[in-house]
């Protein structure tokens, strides 16, 4: 384990916290891009494609003579990663954002790392360990996440209000007719199926991630070439709904604003900073930082979007959180684990080579004696 100065420990949080505001930005923006006309699947394609524009020239830079052979293998792993991981996950969860709430939406959002704990296990990518510690932590924790998002999902409660002035970025008649249409309440239940699906295809993708990093180990590379992937995916996948030159064009407006973004901001600047310290602290640092991206949401959503907030999501996002907390604890337990058994190895391997070390200096010392009395 490095040790890190307080400095330096500012510095992770600081671009955690930072990553974690820009991601909870792309939630509340896409809600404004919305409002404006502009659909969903116009949003995801601009939004690969300026991502690609941006993270495409740093991996050139960073990674130019780093970079291995591109394979068919690679390749195929690019695509599955743009699909699970950039164009249907993006197209997916911004339309339940649509359809339900940014705030409900991202509660669900938060259930990415016990279904991802789930997919490891059923794909066999991850031990079960009921009979530790950190396994039974794990898998209360996933307990305590599906509990939460069904509290989510059927508990609404009394409204709470926390803020005495709201700042409302929405299109007032767009937005009465936009709650009329939730009311309905398949509309609002197809905006949970697309949330939880989109979530099973992320947690798809994080499991393909520990392939596509064994053969692709330059990582801005691989996320640029996923960019590419995912840009020419939702391309395809929008031209094939929306046709008309109106929803694709970009003027001085909001539109430009929420692409521009998602694109640099909400995705470049983002894949960075997790990058970086993912790096300097590992996964299970940046995983952490995942409730604080419900925590901002809730607060923007209630102050700029005029949404309102019940008891209900309070508690089931804090369920989720908590058993987010019990997951990657019982997972950091493992780690720690693996780590403790990995130096117990090595040391035991030095222990054994340094016998055979000395053997070997007394039969070169005793050579050499041989020879100066000969």
């Amino acid at each position: 384990m490095e040790n890190y100065t307080g400095l330096e420990r500012v510095k992770h949080v600081g671009a955690m916290t930072l990553a974690a505001v820009l991601l909870g930005g792309n939630i509340v923006l896409s809600k404004v891009a919305a409002d404006d006309g502009m659909t969903m699947r116009v949003m995801v394609a601009y939004r690969w494609i300026f991502a690609t524009a941006f993270l495409g020239p740093i991996a050139i830079v960073v990674e130019w003579n780093k970079r291995p052979k591109l394979t068919w293998t690679v390749i195929l792993q690019a695509f599955l990663s743009g699909l699970l991981g950039g164009s249907l996950f993006s197209i997916l969860f911004y339309t339940s954002v649509i359809m339900t709430s940014a705030t409900f939406a991202t509660a669900i959002y938060n259930l990415i790392p016990a279904m991802t704990f789930v997919i490891a296990v059923l794909l066999r990518f991850e031990n079960l360990s009921f009979d530790k510690v950190s396994g039974k932590a794990k898998v209360m924790g996933t307990m305590i996440c599906v509990g939460g998002a069904m509290v989510l999902t059927l508990y609404k409660g009394v409204e709470v209000h926390m803020w005495p002035i709201k700042i409302d970025l929405l299109h007032h008649a767009n937005e009465a007719t936009h709650k009329k249409v939730l009311a309905e309440s398949g509309a609002f239940a197809l905006g949970i199926v697309l949330a939880v699906t989109s979530c099973v295809c992320y947690s798809l993708w994080i499991v393909l991630l520990a392939k596509v990093s064994k053969n692709y180990p330059c990582h801005y590379s691989s996320t640029a070439l996923m960019s590419v992937m995912g840009s020419i995916q939702s391309v395809i996948f929008a031209l094939c709904f929306d046709r008309e030159v109106s929803q694709w064009k970009l003027g001085l407006d909001r539109r430009l604003f929420v692409v521009l973004y998602l694109g640099i901001l909400g995705s470049g600047i983002v894949v960075i900073l997790m990058t970086w310290c993912s790096q300097k602290r590992g996964p299970l640092f940046v995983s952490v930082f995942n409730p604080l991206i419900l925590l901002f949401v809730a607060l923007a959503s209630s102050l700029l979007l005029d949404e309102t907030l019940y008891l209900g999501s309070i508690l089931g996002g804090f369920l989720i959180i908590m058993g987010l907390y019990v997951v990657l604890w019982g997972k950091g337990k493992d780690m720690k684990a693996s780590k403790l058994i990995l130096s117990k190895g090595a040391s035991q391997k030095n222990d054994l080579e340094a016998p055979e070390d000395q053997v070997g200096q007394l039969t070169d010392s005793s050579t050499i004696k041989q020879g100066m009395t000969q």
